[in-house]
């Protein structure tokens, strides 16, 4: 019986076909953060991943309340 290979996360994240200009988008990788092309810049957001989206919807939310409240 066949082992199932898991996928080598950081040779995705440096994958070119992966990056839409600046932004990292990649469905198959299961990592919400992921190192950028060139790690000495930081980390970014996997846009392929939906608590991507939640995650930036919270900080808006977040932005938006405290804005109200001062």
């Amino acid at each position: 019986m066949k082992k199932k290979e898991k996928p080598n996360n950081n040779l995705m994240s440096k994958n070119p076909d992966n990056w839409k200009w600046i932004f990292y988008v990649n469905r198959k990788d299961p990592r919400i953060i992921v190192p950028k092309m060139n790690p000495s810049f930081g980390w970014t957001l996997n846009f392929g991943h939906v608590y991507a989206y939640l995650g930036i919807g919270l900080i808006i939310l977040i932005v938006v309340v405290f804005q109200f409240l001062v």
